[in-house]
């Protein structure tokens, strides 16, 4: 019986420790860009976007353009967290090569 007590220590010790890296995971921040730095989108950890900045001269585009040039840093913030993310989890987890659209199950 004691073997099973120990068990449930270490997975409540193992679910705490993801509850915490999870928690820090909403802290990272990337920035995408676009166009040669023309647009930059900064997105946090649960994707929410904290801001957009869109150079003068990309304002000077057509308004098709912009909107363009706003998805694509949209997008590539998005990568750029996913592979964070999946960094960030690998060294949480003590293993290598988590994908990086790995879903934790809580």
């Amino acid at each position: 019986m004691n073997n099973f007590s120990d068990m449930l220590s270490k997975a409540k010790k193992m679910q705490d420790k993801m509850k915490e890296v999870q928690e820090n995971l909403k802290k990272i921040e990337v920035v995408g860009v676009s166009g040669g730095d023309l647009v930059k989108v900064t997105l946090n950890g649960d994707y929410e976007m904290k801001s957009i900045v869109i150079d003068q001269n990309a304002k000077k585009e057509k308004e098709e353009i912009i909107i363009d040039l706003i998805i694509a840093a949209y997008n590539d913030a998005k990568e750029k967290l996913k592979r964070k993310t999946s960094e960030e989890l690998s060294k949480a987890a003590g293993v290598s090569n988590l994908p990086f659209d790995f879903k934790l199950p809580f």
